[in-house]
């Protein structure tokens, strides 16, 4: 069977969000398939300028062909645009213009698409909200499966996504919220789906010991992992941690790991390390006393998984629906909706070792019932059984 992937960005450099999710379930699902990646020239998601050679090369052992780009995104144009649609009554076509300046505009990557489907059983589409899918899926609505990675986002109420939603032949989702969210907008419930994610699977080799040598941590720490931005509730997280010390005289650390877009508060117990390799990110989650996740929007939350995977638990904002609800699922994680309440849950979990082990242990539990690649790719396997079983 032939299958192609089809992402908006893709490279070892790209680690975090759909792209990240994409490149693991291709790597994972090419033992099984005769596996091709299609995707654009862009690295960077603000401007999608091309960045990568045009044409094929092979990353970790698949096989990825890119496309050019037909024009950069100008963030001004699109954000007026934006920002009409989301508080004005409007038309179809400023939707329509709406997804041309969202990008990454790729006609070459449509046209392959078109021209070549002949080639292909199934095309996976990943991230409904950009050009590709959007395209892609009206391209070759009997071959396509979206993996459409959506939040609470606004822009998942636009007249073109309810119609889009009713295209594939199969969804792959990343929770039962997201699931849910996209059955009610578009009552697609009829097209075959199944809440499958992501695996996860931990490195050969890590240590906290070593970690903290190489870093100079000393004593208890918390721990964020992700990209710290405002969007992410990086501020709120800063705010409330802050306030948390002050009012608690707690000498526990935040440890920050990731890329960062936000200023970040200049104090002691506020420890910002940057990108690290999946060693140093594992070695320093495995010592963390837990995760803490203050985003308001996620479709899945691989490094959650990543906590439970080392038996830590997750204190997450219950503002995020797919957050919370893997927290009740799997009994492992607290959530806050306000500052006191993150007060409190972080004071309970920092103040009862047994409590701490015995989340940990029944987040283990659930990742491995539902995230390890074993898992996931049987579900891959079977929807595309499924499909084939209808031809």
């Amino acid at each position: 069977m032939k299958v192609a992937f089809v992402v908006q960005r893709y490279g070892l450099e790209i680690n975090g969000g759909a792209e990240l999710h994409c490149r693991w379930v291709a790597e994972h699902m090419k033992k099984h398939w005769d596996l091709e990646v299609l995707t654009t020239r862009a690295f960077d998601y603000i401007t999608w300028k091309n960045h990568y050679p045009r044409g094929e090369e092979e990353i970790n052992g698949v096989s990825v062909r890119r496309f050019s780009l037909d024009k950069t995104r100008n963030p001004r144009k699109f954000g007026r645009i934006q920002e009409h649609i989301m508080h004005r009554e409007h038309r179809l076509e400023e939707e329509l213009e709406w997804m041309e300046e969202q990008g990454p505009l790729s006609s070459s990557l449509i046209d392959y698409i078109k021209t070549h489907q002949k080639e292909y059983d199934y095309f996976i589409f990943f991230s409904y909200r950009y050009y590709h899918s959007y395209w892609g899926i009206h391209s070759v609505p009997s071959k396509s499966i979206l993996v459409p990675t959506a939040e609470h986002d606004p822009v998942i109420h636009f007249h073109i996504f309810k119609e889009l939603f009713r295209k594939p032949q199969a969804f792959i989702y990343n929770s039962v919220e997201e699931k849910n969210l996209i059955n009610r907008i578009s009552h697609n419930e009829k097209i075959l789906g199944d809440v499958v994610g992501v695996g996860t699977e931990l490195p050969s080799q890590y240590s906290g010991e070593t970690f903290r040598k190489k870093y100079s941590i000393d004593g208890d720490y918390i721990i964020y992992m992700g990209r710290i931005d405002k969007n992410k509730g990086c501020d709120q997280l800063f705010k409330y941690f802050l306030q948390f010390k002050r009012d608690t005289g707690s000498d526990v650390k935040l440890i920050l790991v990731g890329n960062s877009v936000l200023k970040i508060p200049s104090h002691p117990d506020v420890v910002y390390l940057g990108f690290l390799s999946e060693e140093d990110k594992f070695s320093a989650l495995s010592e963390a006393l837990l995760l803490v996740m203050p985003s308001f929007y996620e479709s899945l939350s691989m490094v959650t998984l990543e906590s439970w995977a080392l038996g830590h638990p997750v204190l997450a904002n219950a503002e995020c629906e797919v957050l919370r609800g893997q927290c009740l699922r799997s009994q492992a994680g607290l959530y806050y909706e306000n500052y006191d309440e993150f007060k409190e849950a972080l004071n309970l979990l920092l103040s009862r070792h047994k409590l701490r082990l015995e989340m940990g242990k029944k987040g283990r539990s659930y990742f491995l019932k539902n995230y390890t690649w074993k898992v996931i790719e049987n579900k891959y396997l079977n929807i595309l059984g499924q499909l084939e079983k209808r031809k």
